[in-house]
């Protein structure tokens, strides 16, 4: 698979993937790049712009909330965390997940 195609089927869940990096602790933007790519061994690079987007995307739904920390060293960072929306979002979009996976499997099986 070319890396274009892995990127542009990768970007289809990218508020999945944020709703992910957000389930354990709340996390500042440029964090929930930096896992991303640290998890994907630096295979797939969420632009920060697309981040960005499902960030305000997420949080005007009501799936992430967001606030400031309190950082006494260096800029103030943005923080998010998930709702309870948001994880309930997540659970769903993990079965529709699997439920693709499962579809695709059979599908592409040569028998």
């Amino acid at each position: 698979m070319s890396g274009k195609l892995s990127s542009d089927i990768l970007r289809g869940h990218t508020d999945t993937i944020v709703l992910a990096s957000l389930l354990d602790r709340d996390r500042y933007g440029f964090e929930i790049y930096n896992r991303v790519l640290q998890k994907t061994e630096k295979l797939y690079e969420l632009k920060e712009t697309t981040l960005y987007s499902s960030y305000k995307r997420l949080e005007k739904d009501g799936f992430i909330e967001s606030y400031w920390g309190d950082e006494t060293q260096g800029g103030r960072r943005k923080y998010y965390r998930i709702t309870e929306q948001g994880r309930a979002l997540y659970h769903q979009k993990l079965e529709d997940y699997e439920f693709t996976k499962k579809i695709l499997e059979r599908l592409f099986t040569e028998v």
